[in-house]
């Protein structure tokens, strides 16, 4: 599968707070693929990732509906429909085979503002939290950290107004 920067693969995945879609968490056969990959750990853990993320985007105010893509072959999450938050990306650590990361944009303060928040979770430099497949994800930190990232130009216009 060709790694290029954006490969849309897939349409929105959720919709507005408090509402569902019939079918708005189906993976596209392409997301799938780059996530089976992994071992069946860091699958489960990423797939439990993704169902967090979509499930946070539908319970927060102001995200509408996300549109799933692979970026650089990671899959994606973006708030195309109201461009309230930064991209968020996920994927398991070729380097380390048991271990996977929750990406977000580096040139953003989210991972400076998740340290102050969170000092006891693990951290690459200033894009990235880091997981290991074999702990239980920390749900209540990522949740957080999710929708502050899936608000982060909401917030911003906030505070600039």
């Amino acid at each position: 599968m060709p790694t290029t920067a954006k490969t849309r693969v897939r349409r929105d995945v959720g919709t507005g707070r408090g509402t569902t879609k019939r079918g708005a968490d189906r993976i596209d056969p392409a997301i799938s693929a780059v996530l089976g990959a992994y071992t069946k750990p860091v699958q489960a853990r990423l797939l439990a990732l993704r169902r967090l993320i979509l499930k946070t985007a539908r319970e927060t105010d102001g995200v509408g509906a996300i549109e799933e893509a692979l970026k650089w072959g990671q899959p994606s999450y973006l708030t195309i429909a109201t461009g309230s938050g930064s991209t968020i990306r996920i994927d398991g650590i070729k380097s380390a085979p048991n271990q996977y990361a929750v990406y977000f944009h580096c040139q953003t303060n989210l991972v400076e503002t998740f340290r102050e928040l969170y000092p006891e979770l693990r951290y690459g430099g200033n894009r990235s939290i880091l997981l290991d497949a074999a702990d239980d994800p920390p749900e209540a930190a990522l949740r957080h950290c999710v929708a502050l990232a899936l608000t982060y130009h909401l917030n911003r216009r906030k505070r600039q107004s």
